[in-house]
Formats: structure tokens, C-alpha cells, sequence
């Protein structure tokens, strides 16, 4: 089969499409030809090096759609679709034209979604769900997105939509005019110089019973002082700078609470239970999948990669079969 490996970690031009032995299906393991694989951030940090789990050589990519080939017969020819921390890191990946997945993380992909789609969901939605499960948001509350207009923010709105919490959105810059937050955000904060006042002035004083902060890093003591008392802020990111500081006395005085998510920790079958969740609402067209600014062949990835890296709006798709 052909894939796409590195032996090295380095810029995408490590990359080299190669000529590699099909893995093999098993009475636990199934065979997927992959129809569709995204490049995700994480997969360009992955190449770089800056995952120290990953073992080489590997192939890379995390998220795919694709056709069941071999495995159970019940799964023969089945559409399904997938994403795992795993995937790419300490298992060969989705940027090949087979992938090796376990059974037990076969989903069937949503009808409502082509393969380019599907392939573009994972990551962004099972760090969004993940984030707002682990806050416990609900309805009524309010929601404060920072980085709002990326894939995971667009994702997270839709989610908070559909929970009946209010959702307002930061960022540096105003998102893509397709993107959903414009329809979703009661209030959208464009390159704030003070972000805890103005989020107090748009909550009547109260600030926001969930931050969820996109970029981290830089904007974390920002995120601290959004919260509202016993408010919960997510970090998924450490944008700028690793370590933070901030006043421990507000911090326990407000009751707030503080969660770490990290999705390279879901393998495969874990983030399948995620797609679980997830699935209702894109059959319901409640969720849609983030734009496609490009699809391209295996030939093109490191091209396509060098895209991602310089963070080119929307969702760059590989389609191994081409």
C-alpha cells in the first residue's frame, strides 16, 4: 500500500511517500481503507518532534473515513469513520491507503456526512466535547469561548448550542465569515485589551460559569479572571509560554476550579465512545463539520502539511486513494 512515513522527526520535509506492507486484520483487529484522512495541528507537532511518545518510524494522521475491508463479516463494506490518540503516534496512522484499527472501534459513519467531512470532525469535536464534559456544562450557564474561531471553538459552540447554555466568543481576530460562531455567540469580542472587564460588562457583572481557553499560555491569567464564582476553565493548549502564575488567594476565594484535557490520552476505542455521543447530533444537523479549504493525494503531503502548519483557515484533507 502506499503511505506516507518519517523516520526522522523534522519540517514535513521528513516526510517520504513509500511503498509499505498492508498491516493485517485479526479476530480483534480490522482493516480500513481510508477514503479520507485530515492533517491536523497535532499531526504537523507530531512530525516536529514535540510528542514524546511517538516511536519511529511511524505513519501519521489521527482522523479518518473509510471503508471496512477486512474484519468481522458484519463490518465487511461498512462506512465508518474514527480518530484516536493513539493513531499516529505509537500505532501507524490514517495517511496511508489501509489503516489498522481495533474492532471494538468500528463506527459507522453518518450517512449526513461524505467522507471528506467525516474525516474533518475528529480532533476538533473530541477536544470540544471532552472540554465541556469534563466543566459539566449545562444549560442555562454562560460559556466564554477564547480562541473562538478555530476548528474546536466552532465545535464547542455548536455543543453549547445544543446544551441550552449562552455562548460568547473572543478571539484576535474577527473568524471566517462561514464560521459558526457568528450564528451561535450572544457576544463576539474582537482583540480585547481588557477580556475579565468586558466579560463582566456583557454578564451583568457575574462573568462566565465555563471558560474554555483555546490558545492557554498567554491568555491564562485573562482566562482566571473571566470566571465567574465557582467558575470551571479548561486548558487544552499552552500557546507563548508553558508555565503561568496567577493569585492563588482569588483563585480559592472564587471557588474556581481548573481542568487539564488532553485527547492524545483517548486511543482509538475511547474516542469512538466520543463519535458515539457526537453522532445524534450530526444526524440531526444540529453539528457540521468544519469547512474543507483543500483536499489533496498522498504525493502532496508534505505540501499540505506545510499549509497546516502556517495555519491556513478551514480543513486540509488527504484522499489516499487518489
Amino acid at each position: 500500500m502506499r503511505a506516507i512515513r518519517f523516520e526522522a522527526f523534522g519540517e514535513p520535509s521528513v516526510l517520504e511517500m513509500v511503498e509499505a506492507a498492508p498491516p493485517a486484520a485479526d479476530g480483534q483487529t480490522a482493516l480500513v481503507r481510508v477514503m479520507a484522512a485530515s492533517i491536523n495541528q497535532s499531526d504537523v507537532k507530531n512530525v516536529a518532534g514535540a510528542m514524546k511518545q511517538t516511536t519511529l518510524p511511524r505513519i501519521p494522521g489521527r482522523d479518518f473515513a473509510g471503508v471496512v475491508e477486512a474484519g468481522p463479516a458484519e463490518w465487511i463494506g461498512a462506512e465508518v469513520w474514527g480518530s484516536g490518540g493513539d493513531t499516529g503516534f505509537t500505532r501507524d496512522g490514517t495517511h496511508a491507503e489501509l489503516v489498522a484499527v481495533p474492532v471494538a472501534s468500528l463506527r459507522r459513519k453518518p450517512d449526513t456526512l461524505s467522507f471528506d467531512e467525516a474525516a474533518s470532525v475528529g480532533v476538533n469535536y473530541l477536544a470540544a466535547w471532552s472540554g465541556l464534559e469534563a466543566a459539566g456544562l449545562t444549560a442555562g450557564e454562560t460559556l466564554l469561548l477564547i480562541g473562538a474561531g478555530g476548528g474546536v471553538g466552532s465545535a464547542a459552540a455548536q455543543i453549547a448550542r445544543c446544551r441550552g447554555a449562552r455562548v460568547i466568543a473572543a478571539d484576535r481576530h474577527v473568524p471566517h465569515p462561514d464560521a459558526p460562531i457568528h450564528a451561535i455567540a450572544e457576544t463576539l469580542i474582537i482583540a480585547a485589551r481588557d477580556l475579565p472587564a468586558e466579560i463582566r460588562a456583557a454578564t451583568d457583572g457575574k462573568g462566565a460559569d465555563v471558560v474554555f481557553d483555546l490558545v492557554g499560555g498567554v491568555m491564562f491569567r485573562s482566562a482566571v479572571g473571566c470566571l465567574a464564582l465557582r467558575g470551571r476553565l479548561i486548558e487544552i493548549a499552552a500557546t507563548g509560554q508553558r508555565e503561568v502564575t496567577f493569585d492563588l488567594a482569588d483563585f480559592y476565594h472564587n471557588e474556581s476550579r481548573l481542568f487539564g484535557v488532553d485527547t492524545l490520552k483517548r486511543d482509538l476505542t475511547a474516542s469512538a465512545r466520543v463519535l458515539d455521543a457526537l453522532t445524534p447530533g450530526f444526524i440531526a444537523g444540529d453539528y457540521r463539520a468544519a469547512p474543507i479549504a483543500e483536499t489533496c493525494g498522498l504525493g502532496e503531503a508534505q505540501a499540505a502539511y506545510r499549509k497546516v502548519a502556517a495555519g491556513m483557515p478551514g480543513r486540509v484533507v488527504l484522499r489516499p486513494q487518489d
